[in-house]
């Protein structure tokens, strides 16, 4: 697993006008290539008058699945710009379907391929950027009397509060990246002078937003 990467937030669209053609941005994440397929499907499904519906995904932590379709636009046009809008932005596991209802005005290959540049690029933005960073959960658990001065220092910190469960005692779940666990420890018994109990709960992704 990637220690962190960039991927899109979510899914979204969004659309623009370029010589009166309609250029409709779809954007999702998608984690495998059948999920990048069924993606483009859909949207085709939804769009089936359009004159277009081009598509780029990229794929694994190698960025190994990579698939460009033009969708009847010159070669070179449409799904590669939009591939290469993917890959300079630095993103995995994302796919962008530009859909094109032709407005009259035809643009050239230079035209083309700065329409669906922007369109995907725009749209992309509009989804938003997350960084996925791989963390380990801690699990802190302290008895009650300890709570507000753990919780005070946390949060002045730079670790990151995942959930405070008020059972017997109390465990402060804490995202901690793996480089740092025992330096966590070691500040963790220091602090509370030995009373913290602490154990490793999981490891998963923490997605924090990107400007």
């Amino acid at each position: 697993m990637l220690s962190e990467y960039l991927t899109v937030k979510g899914t979204a669209i969004h659309e623009i006008i370029i010589d009166k053609s309609r250029f409709i941005a779809h954007i999702s994440r998608t984690e495998t290539e059948e999920e990048a397929q069924a993606f483009i499907a859909s949207i085709k499904k939804s769009h089936k008058d359009a004159t277009h519906n081009c598509s780029a995904y990229l794929i694994g932590e190698r960025d190994q699945i990579q698939k460009a379709l033009d969708d009847g636009e010159p070669s070179g046009t449409a799904g590669i710009p939009i591939l290469e809008v993917i890959r300079k932005k630095g993103l995995k596991d994302t796919t962008v379907v530009v859909t094109r209802y032709f407005g009259g005005i035809k643009l050239g290959a230079g035209g083309l391929i700065r329409a669906y540049s922007r369109s995907a690029s725009e749209g992309i933005n509009a989804a938003g950027i997350v960084e996925r960073t791989l963390m380990k959960v801690m699990n802190v658990q302290i008895e009650y009397h300890w709570l507000g001065k753990l919780e005070n220092e946390l949060r002045a910190s730079t670790y990151l509060i995942k959930d405070i469960q008020y059972l017997e005692k109390v465990s402060v779940l804490t995202f901690v990246k793996e480089d740092l666990v025992e330096t966590f420890s070691n500040w963790i018994t220091e602090l509370t002078n030995g009373q913290a109990e602490l154990t490793e709960t999981d490891t998963q992704y923490l997605e924090q937003s990107k400007a």
